[in-house]
C-alpha cells in the first residue's frame, strides 16, 4: 500500500503534512491518481518531508533544500528564488524585514515563487553547491531558478537597495519580471 507524502502550504506558517493512504498509483505529476495538480495547486508532492530552512543554517544540505523547492515550485507552478546570505548578514535581516512589513511584495513573492535560503559563512561557505552559478560579489544575493531548476537570472541585491533599505519599487519589478504569475494572471514558464 504506496504511502503519498503532500505538502500544503499554509499562509505565515509551516507546511502541513498530510498522508494519504492507500492512494493508487501517482499520475504524470507525481500526485496520486484522481488529484490533478491544475484544480488542486496547494498539493505538492515532495521528496523530503524537511521543512525549507526560514533562517540561514550552517548545518542545512543546500542540494537536498534547493531540490525540495524546484519539486514545488514544479507541482506548483512557481519559480525558485535562492536567497544566499548568512545570519551575520545584516541587509540579508533587512530583506526580510521588508517581505515581513510589505504585504503587497510578500504576496508577489508568494504567488510566483518558492524562497529558500542558502547559507554563506565561515561555518560553512557551501563553495561547491555555489560554485555551479555565477560569482557573487555581495550578499545577499538572489538566484531565480525555473521549475526544472535551470538557472533564470541571477540577481546582486545592491541593485535593489535604496538608502538604508530596499527600494520598493525596484523589488517589486524584480519579482514581476521574475515571476512565472504576471499580474495578467497568464502564467509563463
Amino acid at each position: 500500500m504506496p504511502i503519498h507524502l503532500l505538502v500544503r502550504p499554509i499562509a505565515g506558517f509551516a507546511a502541513k503534512l498530510v498522508l494519504l493512504l492507500a492512494a493508487p498509483a501517482a499520475s504524470a505529476a507525481g500526485l496520486p491518481a484522481g488529484l490533478d495538480a491544475a484544480r488542486h495547486p496547494a498539493l505538492v508532492l515532495t521528496a523530503s518531508a524537511a521543512e525549507l530552512p526560514g533562517k540561514f543554517d550552517p548545518t542545512r544540505d543546500p542540494a537536498l533544500d534547493v531540490a525540495t523547492a524546484v519539486s514545488m515550485a514544479r507541482a506548483q507552478g512557481k519559480r525558485v528564488l535562492v536567497d544566499v546570505g548568512g545570519e551575520w548578514c545584516a541587509w540579508c535581516h533587512i530583506m526580510d524585514r521588508f517581505f515581513a512589513s510589505d504585504a503587497e511584495a510578500r504576496a508577489v513573492r508568494e504567488r510566483g515563487f518558492v524562497w529558500v535560503k542558502v547559507n554563506v559563512s565561515p561555518q560553512n561557505g557551501n563553495a561547491t553547491f555555489l560554485s555551479r552559478w555565477p560569482k557573487i560579489s555581495g550578499y545577499p544575493h538572489l538566484f531565480v531558478l525555473g521549475p526544472d531548476g535551470a538557472l533564470l537570472h541571477s540577481q546582486d541585491t545592491g541593485e535593489l537597495e535604496s538608502g538604508q533599505g530596499y527600494d520598493r519599487g525596484k523589488f517589486l519589478d524584480f519579482l514581476r519580471r521574475w515571476s512565472p504569475v504576471p499580474a495578467s494572471g497568464v502564467q509563463r514558464t
